[in-house]
């Protein structure tokens, strides 16, 4: 078996992990934002901050044992858009909420049946290429070559105090998930969380480890989903022109990830909109994630975990920029739900995709 094959291999492999904990333990960060700033009871956002304490500590474990070259990674680019790299983000967190779920979530609930899913991932694939290679490519380097910013550092470089600034992050991340709260049972989104942070290290081990050839490297990734979902729709149409890849495993093991544990727990069945309007607005969120995902080369689980385990700067500008767009649309849907007659219905504003 050569090194590619065992790099597709290993790649299934994490997405059936992926969906089967994605489906078992609902994680999500919009469905924890939403909790979070409604007042709810609930430990998705402490699931999530599990996860990125445990995507960091491991990701500089692995890069300080030198198993993996994370400054090969697309998020350490020595450049980027000042002005693309947050406004991205900010079309995408707005796009999250609308959709009530981000990229990754839309996978795991098609594979248990959810076709509304169906419809945000094509929207958020072709939007996300029409960006990166198509039509809006020409716009999107034009803009991005009058505002790109190279600065000294793209992370923090001196080992001592990376060090420090990893563990220190660790720590006040699981001091946030591990806080007592008056009510519900939290195990089994800490859990999650804890899983997910693992499978961001197994992806930095399988493409910068195990993917390592002088000959044919593998790009060294780990777990992102608005390209590899473009890339998914394309290898569907031309497979025999096109080379398979680690993303495109990665999506395809987790809708069957997914619907495994989906079949297994009996939680397999068709859903879909419910209204014309509904419809209408996942469309457009899903082309704000498409369109955003591409400008901040990421999503809430490329730049949220994968970007953000890495400690560079710039994937801490994306990650806040997604939350502050999921903000903005929150506060939108939630004064349009109290007004009165509304763009979104309290179904939509409480219901997790």
């Amino acid at each position: 078996m050569s090194q590619l094959e065992l790099v597709l291999w290993a790649g299934l492999a994490l997405g059936l992990a992926f969906g089967a904990c994605g489906q078992i333990s609902g994680f999500c960060l919009q469905r924890g934002l939403k909790e979070y700033w409604s007042g709810r009871h609930g430990y998705k956002l402490h699931g999530f901050a599990v996860a990125l304490a445990v995507a960091l500590g491991g990701t500089h474990i692995v890069a300080s044992m030198g198993l993996v070259d994370i400054g090969q990674s697309l998020y350490m680019m020595p450049s980027f858009s000042w002005l693309l790299l947050p406004f991205g983000g900010l079309m995408f967190g707005y796009g999250m909420c609308l959709t009530n779920g981000c990229g990754a979530r839309a996978v795991v609930l098609l594979g248990q049946g959810n076709l509304r899913s169906f419809v945000v991932l094509l929207c958020i694939g072709i939007s996300a290429y029409i960006t990166l290679t198509g039509v809006g490519a020409p716009l999107r380097m034009l803009i991005s070559a009058v505002t790109t910013l190279t600065p000294a550092s793209v992370t923090v470089r001196a080992d001592t105090l990376r060090a420090l600034t990893v563990w220190l992050a660790v720590a006040g991340l699981l001091v946030f998930a591990l806080r007592p709260r008056a009510s519900g049972t939290r195990g089994l989104d800490l859990t999650g969380g804890a899983t997910m942070g693992l499978l961001v290290v197994a992806g930095w081990l399988i493409t910068g480890w195990l993917g390592a050839d002088e000959f044919e490297p593998t790009p060294v990734a780990s777990l992102t989903f608005v390209a590899p979902i473009g890339e998914t729709i394309q290898y569907s149409m031309i497979a025999t022109g096109m080379t398979l890849r680690f993303g495109v495993v990665v999506v395809l093991g987790t809708v069957a990830g997914s619907f495994i544990a989906a079949a297994l727990r009996g939680k397999c069945r068709l859903e879909g909109f419910d209204s014309p309007r509904q419809m209408s607005r996942y469309i457009f969120g899903a082309v704000l994630m498409g369109v955003g995902g591409s400008l901040a080369t990421g999503c809430s689980i490329g730049q949220g975990l994968t970007g953000m385990s890495t400690l560079a700067y710039s994937s801490m500008i994306a990650a806040l920029s997604i939350v502050a767009g999921a903000r903005l649309a929150w506060m939108r849907m939630a004064a349009s739900s109290t007004a009165g007659p509304a763009v979104t219905g309290p179904r939509d504003l409480h219901h997790g995709a």
